[in-house]
């Protein structure tokens, strides 16, 4: 599993983490190893994965860190990801989970190395990473599957779970006022009131890089609502269908295929000359946005732009 394995919910065999409900683990346990701890972080282990994870996962993402507490990977990890999910105030849960003390876990996310982390909306798996990433980028990760999350019609917050901890109490900054309209239409669906908030925004500070990033974003779900079924056989047939071209981009980025939606761009400015390179050149810079500017991927790919147009 890389880094770059970010997809929609693929199939994974999650019947046998079911129990009975007087099998050993109390449900809804704050976590408290491996220095991972907050209102939005459960520890979670096989007995309580149903009801912690998977029937939470139908309200709000469930973000599950498969650790082991002999890594010090892991416990460095473990911090970043509970500092994140109080910042996020309840966007998504962390649910962590024990390879050594639940194995059986682990086989049947088929884990090789930790830590490891998936999520989950709506009871299936989507695979984010693997290995130790710093806080920047965990927070690309994390922002993408909540676009996801939100294409997929999960757009509810988790309960708080246990207490803040002090040093994540000092340490969280207050939400921003300022993008408040824009994420409570994005909250309650309404992607049409959430895209008019930020534009208006935008009208304000035209500089604004989180209201740039946030209409990208919102933009990009509503596009691939609604994706003809014939779209990747145009695309594949003509080269130079700038529509098709863009849309399966759309999707691939959806999908978490940042490479191929950024190549297919690339090569659709290569086919194309005057308005239509123009339009795809603008949609690229737009897919930038979404995935972010720090991104090595976005850094290599506006390289591969740069000789593409000149």
């Amino acid at each position: 599993m890389s880094q770059s394995n970010f997809s929609r919910p693929g199939a994974v065999d999650l019947s046998s983490l079911r129990k009975p409900a007087g099998a050993p683990g109390a449900p809804g346990a704050p976590a408290g190893g491996g220095g991972a701890a907050g209102a939005y972080v459960l520890e979670v282990g096989e007995a309580n994965f149903q009801a912690d994870v998977i029937e939470r996962s139908l309200q709000a993402p469930v973000v599950v860190e498969l650790y082991s507490p002999r890594s010090q990977g892991s416990n460095a990890l473990g911090a970043v990801l509970a500092q994140l999910s109080t910042e996020y105030d309840g966007k998504f849960l962390l649910a962590r989970i024990d390879v050594d003390a639940n194995p059986q876990v682990a086989q049947a996310f088929g884990v090789q190395a930790v830590p490891t982390v998936i999520a989950i909306l709506r009871g299936q798996p989507v695979p984010l990473f693997q290995g130790v990433l710093g806080e920047p980028e965990v927070r690309q990760y994390l922002d993408q599957l909540l676009t996801v999350a939100v294409a997929n019609g999960i757009t509810g917050r988790a309960e708080p779970v246990g207490p803040v901890t002090e040093a994540a109490s000092q340490e969280e900054e207050a939400p921003n006022p300022r993008y408040e309209k824009a994420e409570n239409a994005l909250g309650a669906g309404d992607l049409d009131g959430a895209i008019a908030a930020y534009e208006e925004l935008l009208k304000e500070t035209p500089s604004d890089a989180e209201a740039k990033s946030g209409l990208a974003r919102v933009q990009l779900v509503k596009r691939t609502q609604d994706v003809p079924a014939d779209v990747r056989t145009r695309a594949a047939d003509n080269p130079t269908d700038v529509e098709a071209q863009l849309l399966v981009a759309d999707v691939d980025l959806m999908g978490g295929h940042v490479d191929d939606a950024f190549a297919r761009l690339i090569s659709t400015v290569q086919a194309t000359a005057g308005d239509e390179r123009n339009t795809v050149r603008l949609h690229l810079l737009e897919l930038f946005e979404v995935v972010g500017a720090d991104d090595d991927r976005v850094i290599k790919a506006r390289r591969r732009l740069m000789a593409a147009l000149f």
